[in-house]
């Protein structure tokens, strides 16, 4: 099982990275403004998330498990940065509350979220954080991914859901 778990922990990071590449490569292939604009809109919301829980990270300092606990945690991974919260797991709820409010189809919704919750588990799991340091990541994760997605709502609807201004592919 911690195989597993490994391999879900780093399926995060390529996960949430190759994502938006590959919806901003189709909506440029495609000249789709409206896919640009999601991708736009998912950018922000993962670039958000991660640094708020970088900064609470060195805020509260929490040392990991593995360190305050080394009789009771078999870790099998070392990380650099204080635990609190899962930067993981903050990322993980912010790829698939992103996707959710843009696909909202349970075909979406559900394998998202059970990635997303097996990445918080996979993180315990090895060792890596506790319980509250995975909570908060998923907390903040998805109510990062809602900010955004309701202040960019706004955002287009103010102007007139206008083509993006400087992309030639969107101007015929």
């Amino acid at each position: 099982m911690h195989g597993f778990s490994s391999v879900i922990s780093e399926s995060t990071i390529y996960l949430a990275a190759g994502i938006p590449v590959a919806m901003g490569i189709t909506a440029l292939a495609t000249k789709n403004d409206a896919l640009f604009k999601e991708t736009l809109c998912y950018g922000v919301s993962l670039g958000l998330s991660i640094g708020l829980s970088y900064g609470l990270k060195y805020i509260v300092n929490r040392p990991r498990p593995y360190i305050t606990h080394p009789d009771y945690i078999n870790n099998l991974a070392t990380e650099g940065s204080p635990s609190f919260p899962s930067t993981h797991t903050t990322i993980a709820f912010s790829v698939a509350t992103s996707l959710t409010l843009m696909y909202p189809k349970w075909y979406v919704a559900v394998p998202s979220y059970i990635w997303a919750a097996s990445v918080g588990y996979s993180r315990m799991n090895i060792g890596v954080h506790y319980p509250s340091d995975v909570l908060t990541g998923a907390l903040l994760g998805a109510g990062s991914a809602y900010l955004t997605y309701e202040l960019n709502k706004l955002l287009w609807k103010k102007t007139n859901n206008k083509p993006l201004i400087g992309l030639k592919a969107y101007q015929e």
